[in-house]
């Protein structure tokens, strides 16, 4: 049986290893544990979950630690990333009560009208590397809210991440077969998207992966699917004189998390002839800008790529679209060799014929230069993502246009979304998603709903379509 290895990402270090999981198997074990779970009353599985967050609060400087050294981002980024999993805690309670309440209506002679919902059964969670505790913890807490149980696949390259969120939940009292952790590269995660014993799939990841997924279970119309699948994100640049703060925004935007977001800012979208103050603000900002290891200090701003083959990556993305015709702005470097780092880049494709509509998962902004503000929505609007879109800019006519006909699920206005508030959706159209949001939204598809007709006697005649005798 081979192992999976995971390793911090500034340096390679090993820091976990496990064999690698049985899809077949975990997804017996959470099905023979869906009927005890479902049976426990709803306060219990939430007190449950309570004492998870404050077994996370107890253990967060070891939670922090781990997140940083694994996925390589600064530790000020790593506490939010803990942070934000206990949070999920209570907006995934206040989630359930508000999109799947219990309805009662009166009918005819004293018959009642009901609506309630039943948890789906066992749900797989498959998870990327971005977001390492918070994209699993918004959808493993909401799904064991609702009485699911849970086979989690995270990320071959933020695995231990992912072991560290199922030990705290077995330490706070979910049972085993509740909740399974399955370690394994992409095959397994095909492998545990394919078992007919599973009843919904909540899947993160690339479009193309998304895509391949989607074509694996063409026959599987009983399946609950949900994607989310990255985005290629438009920031517009437009009727602002704050040109410190913009700048701020869009470097926010683009190179948090080293851009290894998939709301991160990956074109933006400027006036011609007047983005010249913006971009001489944005190389002040980006000469300042300290990139290093997780837990240097002082505090970096930016960390590694998770590893090496995602640095490479990156690397031919921004070549493919120098050899497209695109022109560096700010060139894409490597500051230490041999090291997964890499500095902010900005290149200019206006003139480049085909744009590149990959997702380049890295700090890698394509800038986009036209005439006016219709031009400009139309940019927006260009390829086939619909995940984030941002507007800088100071005319509320202007957003309210923006607003109206951008494609998008998440909007900003002078705010990066780089991480979205937790008690709103979180997914996009087109190839972003399948329109099922994540976020506070997950409780949708955690449940079904069932629609009932009860009285307490049974009353009933046939007045209408039989003979006297």
């Amino acid at each position: 049986m081979q192992e999976l290895i995971s390793r911090e990402a500034a340096t390679g270090v090993e820091i976990w290893r496990a064999a690698e999981g049985n899809a077949a198997a975990e997804v017996q074990a959470a099905r023979g544990g869906v009927a005890a779970w479902a049976a426990k009353p709803l306060t219990v599985r939430i007190e449950t979950l309570r004492r998870f967050a404050n077994i996370l609060r107890i253990r967060l400087d070891d939670f922090i630690d781990l997140i940083a050294r694994e996925s390589g981002l600064p530790l000020w980024e790593a506490r939010a990333e803990a942070e934000a999993v206990i949070a999920q805690v209570d907006v995934s309670v206040s989630a359930y009560a508000d999109r799947t309440p219990q309805r009662r209506l009166e009918g005819d002679m004293g018959a009642r009208s009901a609506v309630r919902h039943r948890p789906l059964g066992v749900v797989a969670v498959i998870t990327p590397y971005a977001m390492p505790a918070s994209l699993p913890g918004g959808q493993i807490v909401p799904a064991l809210i609702a009485g699911n149980t849970v086979v989690f696949k995270p990320s071959e390259r933020a695995a231990a991440t992912g072991a560290f969120l199922v030990s705290a939940c077995h330490e706070a009292g979910i049972p085993e077969n509740a909740l399974r952790l399955l370690p394994g590269g992409p095959e397994t995660g095909e492998a545990l998207a394919r078992e007919r014993d599973v009843d919904a799939l909540f899947f993160t990841g690339s479009a193309r992966s998304g895509l391949k997924l989607k074509g694996l279970l063409a026959d599987r119309h009983d399946l609950l699917v949900s994607m989310s699948l990255g985005g290629n994100n438009p920031i517009l640049l437009w009727n602002t004189s704050e040109v410190h703060s913009a700048a701020a925004l869009i470097v926010q935007s683009a190179f948090g998390a080293g851009g290894q977001r998939c709301t991160a800012g990956r074109r933006l979208i400027v006036e011609d002839g007047r983005f010249e103050p913006f971009l001489a603000e944005i190389r002040n900002i980006l000469k300042r800008m300290i990139i290093g290891a997780p837990l240097d200090s002082p505090a970096p701003f930016m960390g590694p790529m998770i590893d090496e083959a995602q640095a490479e990556a990156v690397e031919q993305g921004y070549q493919r679209l120098i050899e497209a015709g695109g022109k560096p702005v700010i060139p894409l470097e490597r500051p230490f060799p041999g090291k997964p780092f890499l500095t902010p880049a900005i290149i200019d494709v206006t003139d480049v014929s085909e744009p590149c509509e990959d997702e380049i998962f890295g700090p890698v902004l394509q800038l986009v230069r036209v005439s006016d503000f219709d031009a400009a929505l139309r940019e927006a609007n260009s390829g086939r993502f619909g995940l984030a879109a941002t507007l800088i800019g100071s005319d509320p006519a202007d957003y309210e246009r923006f607003w109206a006909e951008v494609r998008a699920g998440l909007i900003g206005w002078n705010r990066t979304i780089l991480r979205p508030h937790a008690a709103a959706p979180f997914g996009g159209l087109g190839l972003s998603g399948n329109h099922r949001p994540g976020g506070f939204y997950t409780a949708d598809h955690c449940v079904f709903p069932v629609a009932s007709l009860e009285a307490e006697h049974a009353r009933a005649f046939i007045g209408i379509g039989l003979s006297d005798s």
